[in-house]
Parts: C-alpha cells; structure tokens; sequence
C-alpha cells in the first residue's frame, strides 16, 4: 500500500497523542515481538513502536525489517519512535482520498 504525502500527514496527526505500543528491549527483534507488532498492527491499524538501540545502522534495519514483515507502511520516524499503519478490513482509520 503506497500512501500519498497528504494521506501521510493526516495519519502522522492523528499518531501525534498516541504511546508507544510495542518496546524493544536488548533482546531486539524476535518473532514474538514481530507477533505482538503484528496484532496490534490488526488491532489499532496505527501504532507507535520504539526501537531503543543506540546504533543508528542497526535501528534502520531493525525498523526496515518490521516494516517488511509485517507489511505496514512506514509513517513516520522520529528519534527511536516509528509510527506503522497498516489498514484492517474494518478501516478503522479513515485516511483522506488519493487524488
């Protein structure tokens, strides 16, 4: 799903109030993890998840890979925060139309 600039922006508004919903830990990113991210990707549709690593090359594959697994689109990163959408079937986040 490729969002548009404008479709981005609503969701990175409606992310703004929103905790971190997912943490990793020392353990990284493991398939429990990865299964937790996944049910609340199904769940929420947008959540936050906070990657605490202090290795910038790391942390990017780290949220590379979250994104790839669980077949979100990447929102947003801010500092060791990533906001994820992924829509359900119940479109529980109303996004603005594409032109």
């Amino acid at each position: 799903m490729n969002l548009t600039t404008k479709q981005k922006q609503h969701l990175r508004g409606l992310a703004h109030s929103l905790k971190p919903v997912v943490l990793l830990g020392a353990n990284g990113l493991t398939e429990g993890v990865l299964a937790e991210i996944d049910s609340a990707l199904s769940h929420h549709e947008l959540i936050k998840v906070k990657v605490a690593t202090t290795d910038r090359e790391m942390k990017a594959a780290i949220m590379d890979a979250i994104v790839r697994e669980t077949q979100s689109v990447k929102v947003q990163v801010i500092g060791h925060i990533l906001v994820l959408f992924r829509q359900s079937e119940e479109m529980k986040v109303a996004l603005p139309r594409a032109k």
